[in-house]
């Protein structure tokens, strides 16, 4: 288990790394003139996030299988027999790695946080997500549940041996997933769709001590990300195996 874990922590850290990272990118140097954005915007961020997800299957794949997100072992677990007694470890493992990433990326990009938000009062943003509108906590279910529901679905189909496997395309196939779902379910609450992926940076967040982090500042926004992907996983797996898996030859 030490290999497999120390593959999802670097697997993760990987993927906040550039996930993050582009984050960083729009966000610190993402205006231009009044009006202008530059760094491509909020499509320059879908296309990263899925590369990162690429780049974090490609380092883990082989050893842990590149769960990456809590989520996805989670329907494991459930519906493909992977041992229960992983499934803590493993989300362990991907939480500390998401921290590490989104430190790895604090770090490089320091000068500029500083720059663009000397008082870390409202670039928490860079690292995990928020609802669109603040004024309920609650916003954003619907692209929690819905939007990894269809991330397992899709997974599954994707790697289901009897249906169309893609071989060494799987990677590819699994990043081009996470840009249409954040193309498409990402305004609501920044389609985190993976728990690690979202506490680990928060908890770097707090220790970093940027303030409206979602989870030391009373709002309570950190239960949407951290909740909402578990309950969406468990329904994309339960409906690829009774609606697709069960007819399959």
């Amino acid at each position: 288990m030490a290999g497999e874990l120390m593959a999802e922590f670097l697997g993760t850290m990987v993927m906040l790394m550039f996930g993050v990272g582009v984050v960083a990118s729009v966000v610190l140097f993402g205006t231009g003139a009044p009006g202008e954005t530059v760094n491509g915007g909020f499509t320059n961020i879908n296309i990263g996030w899925g590369l990162a997800v690429v780049m974090g299957i490609l380092v883990a794949g082989k050893i842990s299988g590149a769960h990456l997100n809590p989520a996805v072992t989670l329907a494991l677990a459930l519906r493909r027999g992977f041992p229960w007694g992983k499934l803590l470890p493993y989300a362990l493992a991907q939480t500390a790695g998401a921290f590490a990433g989104a430190a790895i990326v604090f770090t490089a990009y320091q000068a500029a946080f500083l720059k663009f938000d000397p008082a870390l009062e409202k670039t928490a943003k860079v690292f995990a997500t928020f609802p669109s509108f603040p004024a309920s906590p609650m916003t954003g279910w619907t692209d929690q549940i819905v939007g990894t529901a269809l991330l397992i679905l899709l997974i599954l189909a994707i790697i289901d041996e009897r249906n169309q496997p893609l071989g060494a395309l799987t990677p590819f196939a699994i990043g081009a997933v996470v840009v249409a779902i954040g193309m498409c379910w990402g305004t609501l609450h920044g389609y985190a769709i993976n728990p690690a992926r979202d506490l680990g940076p928060r908890l770097f967040t707090v220790a970093a001590g940027f303030r409206n982090n979602g989870l030391t500042d009373g709002t309570g926004v950190f239960w949407v990300p951290l909740i909402g992907p578990l309950i969406g996983g468990a329904l994309g797996a339960f409906l690829y195996d009774f609606g697709i898996r069960r007819y399959l030859p």
